[in-house]
């Protein structure tokens, strides 16, 4: 299993942005798809955007669909989620999520899950 440790959580405006980061131990990094749900108070834990070990293939949720964008960079061990005009409605702690079998668009087939960064988007 890798460990994974996501930053960049934050309070910001609606209409915003942030930049995710997560950062992943082990050697094995451009094997895994990676990942980011997130969960509201009182809420369960949802898909958000999930990317392919190579970066070819990306996967998000209609809810994000045009505002956010998953990115990697393998050499760093590191998943990005750029998220662009952000709305009270994103409110959420984000978790960052690996899957050494494919990119991760459920949460079942999550091997490793990180600790959750805050994002709080006031109006």
């Amino acid at each position: 299993q890798v460990q994974l440790v996501e930053s960049g959580g934050g309070l910001v405006q609606a209409g915003g942005s942030l930049r995710l980061s997560c950062v992943a131990s082990g050697r094995t990094f451009s094997t895994y798809g990676m990942g980011w749900f997130r969960q509201a108070p009182g809420k369960e834990r949802e898909f958000v955007a999930a990317i392919s070990g190579t970066g070819s293939a990306t996967y998000y949720a209609d809810s994000v669909k045009g505002r956010f964008t998953i990115s990697r960079d393998n050499a760093k061990n590191t998943v990005y989620l750029q998220m662009n005009s952000l709305k009270s409605t994103d409110t959420a702690v984000y978790y960052c999520a690996a899957d050494r079998w494919g990119a991760p668009t459920i949460s079942t087939r999550v091997d490793s899950w990180g600790k959750g960064t805050l994002v709080t988007v006031s109006s």
